[in-house]
């Protein structure tokens, strides 16, 4: 008792001691034999800590704490007979056979072991036991099959045939070191939709002239086209501006964030829409008088012309419901990346409406004819043409339901608007309000002062001088911006939105500059065609309406090059509208509106009455080359002072150079075919196709010297359409 303590010292020199009673170097059963003592060892010194009962078992399968926190799953224990009994405690450790070596370059790395590092304690079979713990938890979750992506069926039109469900086609995020790829699917989503886009517009043009052939395009159209126009301008005023920039990336959140992917959200909305536009359509429907005097002072001042006007907008008016109804079903389509309804059911709108002036030439005759007017037409011609206009909207909001429920959406009413983002939504309408209010004040500026002109000229002899030459110009001039841009918008915006909301600048004004340089590989020379051809153009399509035909073309060249800064203002809209600023739009508007309405009121009382609306056309595109102006330097400056100008504008310059000689070229050959063949159906459409196939082979070859890769790419989706 007296002796020092050496019991560390006898520990780290000799090891373990054998079992008391047992005789030097005799081996116990069910214990491992412990080492020699030391020659060094105090045989006077007992070892008090020496002796463990269960040195032989497995310490982790004899404690109860360390057994539930041990993890055989990724440490399973080997066979018994193969475990290795711990060194000596102070002993030097043994290096390691594959120790790293400074002296040798990338040396090879250790095998891995062929067993398990431990042996089974409960008599299992290592080959056949499996175990489930937190490493393997941890270590195999990226041998787990990924969350279904919840935007994956936003693109499914991008990555294969329309009508494949989502899952079988997910869609990744597009690296950004393949611009290329994106791209791609975006000309194949845009040019499903412009296929339905360009039936849509050509039963368009049918409607007009059908229109045209059964009521002219003089004054007693007017009243039809004020009539017309009416449910479309309120429409747009209490929430059609809103429902097409601001709900898109409302639903494009709710899907992502929402557990039932947006589906209540989307119901609330339509919900809301629904109540909404009936009570604002019944309200219109009582106050149509004071709605026509107010477009246009005018006709309110003819009695008979009243009458007429009030009795077509009674009929027109309820449209605008089926409108609303049917442009959210569009939206939500979208939302969930089903492009192609939205396109196509306007074509069912047009023939209804087709159908309907096709019948009132069968049974009046057309206008050539007839000569109907405000005066000679009855009411049950006025309820023929009514009843028809109101049908063709029913129809086309009806028909969106099949292509809901081919997406797995089922419309139901739900009521429970409060606390779920339709108050943020509508926040963000308010400006969006404003900004239509802005638009409209402008559109009834021009509406009234074309009416007021078109009225005068007829009397002077000029018919087709009025709002319907306006509009029939403006319908045809719009065209390519349809087919074209919005289509590439459209597709593009749900990407804008995204990167929007993830805070990535860089690839939203990557997709701005994309949908500017692809769009203005159509746009462009398109405008320069309407500045060159208008007047064969028109005289071609309204051949049937008489001498008011030619005064068209007049507007229709007027409008013309206006078209490249109003598709470039579309664009640079988006992308306010992915970052849900409304506000900057609306003051944007109001430029284009005042500048519009300021220079349309000096083309009144400067030019004259003939000539009147030819200057209203050129004041439309004015306001939206200041216009754009002014969105591109602030959107430049939202998105960290780089929009990719410099690439924009290269592409734009070289197109314009490309359509300067192009034009001039087409033009004189127009006007030579004209003088020669005149300005009839056959002289049109000669001069027509004359100027178009000069203008199409003078672009393409100096496009092709100036080496535009956009356009390359343009022809490459319209190649890959053809199939060739």
């Amino acid at each position: 008792m007296n002796a020092p303590y050496d019991g560390d010292r006898a520990q780290g020199t000799g090891g373990p001691a054998p079992y008391q009673g047992a005789a030097p170097g005799t081996p116990v059963a069910g214990q491992v034999p412990a080492p020699a003592p030391a020659p060094d060892r105090d045989p006077y010194v007992q070892d008090a800590y020496d002796y463990d009962p269960y040195r032989s078992q497995d310490l982790s399968a004899q404690d109860p704490v360390a057994e539930v926190l041990y993890d055989r799953a990724s440490h399973p224990p080997p066979p018994p007979g193969t475990y290795q009994e711990p060194g000596p405690l102070y002993a030097a450790p043994q290096a390691p056979v594959h120790a790293p070596d400074p002296h040798v370059w990338a040396q090879t790395p250790p095998p891995e072991p062929d067993g398990p590092s431990r042996h089974l304690p409960y008599g299992d079979h290592a080959t056949t036991t499996q175990f489930v713990g937190v490493d393997s938890l941890v270590t195999k979750a990226a041998d787990e099959k990924p969350e279904p992506d919840a935007f994956a069926h936003l693109y499914r039109d991008q990555q294969g045939t329309p009508g494949t469900p989502a899952e079988d086609a997910p869609v990744a995020a597009p690296a950004p070191s393949k611009p290329a790829g994106r791209a791609s699917s975006l000309l194949k989503s845009s040019a499903l939709m412009a296929a339905g886009t360009i039936v849509s517009r050509i039963t368009g043009f049918l409607r007009t002239l059908v229109i045209a052939g059964a009521i002219g395009v003089g004054t007693f159209n007017d009243t039809y086209q004020i009539a017309n126009t009416l449910p479309t301008m309120i429409y747009v005023l209490v929430g059609g501006g809103a429902l097409n920039a601001v709900f898109i990336p409302q639903l494009v959140r709710a899907m992502k964030q929402d557990d039932d992917g947006g589906e209540a959200y989307a119901n609330r909305l339509l919900t809301l829409v629904v109540v909404l536009l009936a009570a604002i359509t019944t309200i219109c429907v009582l106050a149509a008088p004071v709605f026509i005097t107010m477009m246009s002072p005018k006709l309110a001042s003819d009695p008979q012309q009243m009458e007429v006007a009030v009795a077509f907008a009674r009929y027109c008016l309820p449209t605008m419901f089926f409108m609303g109804v049917h442009v959210v079903l569009g939206q939500i389509l979208n939302a969930r990346g089903r492009f192609g309804a939205m396109m196509w059911t306007p074509v069912l709108n047009n023939i209804v409406v087709i159908a309907t002036f096709g019948a009132f030439i069968w049974a009046f005759g057309g206008f050539t004819t007839s000569g109907v007017g405000a005066t000679t037409v009855t009411p049950e011609g006025i309820r023929l043409l009514g009843l028809g206009t109101l049908l063709g909207l029913t129809v086309q909001a009806l028909a969106m339901l099949p292509y809901l429920r081919d997406a797995g959406f089922r419309p139901r009413l739900r009521f429970d608007w409060r606390g779920h983002g339709l108050g943020k939504a509508a926040r963000l309408a308010k400006w969006t309000f404003f900004f239509v209010l802005a638009n409209q004040v402008g559109l009834v500026v021009v509406t009234q002062l074309a009416t007021w002109a078109g009225s005068v000229a007829e009397k002077q002899g000029h018919p087709g001088t009025g709002i319907t030459a306006y509009n029939y110009a403006l319908l045809l001039w719009q065209m390519p911006q349809a087919i074209i841009t919005v289509s590439v918008m459209t597709a593009v915006l749900p990407r804008i939105s995204r990167s929007a909301h993830d805070g990535d600048a860089a690839a939203v004004r990557d997709d701005i500059s994309y949908g500017l340089r692809t769009s203005a590989v159509a746009i462009v020379p398109c405008a320069f065609a309407f500045l060159a051809l208008g007047v064969p153009m028109a005289t071609l399509l309204y051949a049937g309406s008489g001498s008011g035909a030619q005064n068209i073309g007049y507007v229709l060249m007027a409008f013309g090059l206006g078209l490249i800064p109003y598709s470039v203002q579309y664009v640079v809209l988006r992308g306010f509208y992915a970052y849900e600023d409304t506000r900057t739009p609306f003051y944007n508007t109001v430029i284009v509106a005042g500048v519009n309405a300021a220079v349309s009121t000096a083309a009144f009382f400067v030019l004259p009455a003939r000539w009147a609306v030819v200057g209203m056309a050129a004041a439309y595109g004015l306001g939206y080359t200041v216009g754009v102006g002014v969105a591109w330097r602030r959107l430049r400056n939202r998105l960290g002072g780089d929009l990719d100008g410099a690439h924009v504008m290269r592409t734009y310059a070289r197109l314009t150079g490309a359509c300067v000689p192009a034009a001039a070229v087409a033009g004189a050959a127009a006007y030579a075919v004209t003088q020669w063949l005149g300005s009839g159906v056959t002289g049109s459409l000669a001069a027509l196709a004359a100027g178009g196939v000069a203008l199409a082979a003078v672009f393409l070859v100096a496009a092709k010297r100036m080496r535009i890769e956009e356009l390359n790419a343009m022809v490459g989706m319209v190649r890959g359409r053809l199939g060739r």
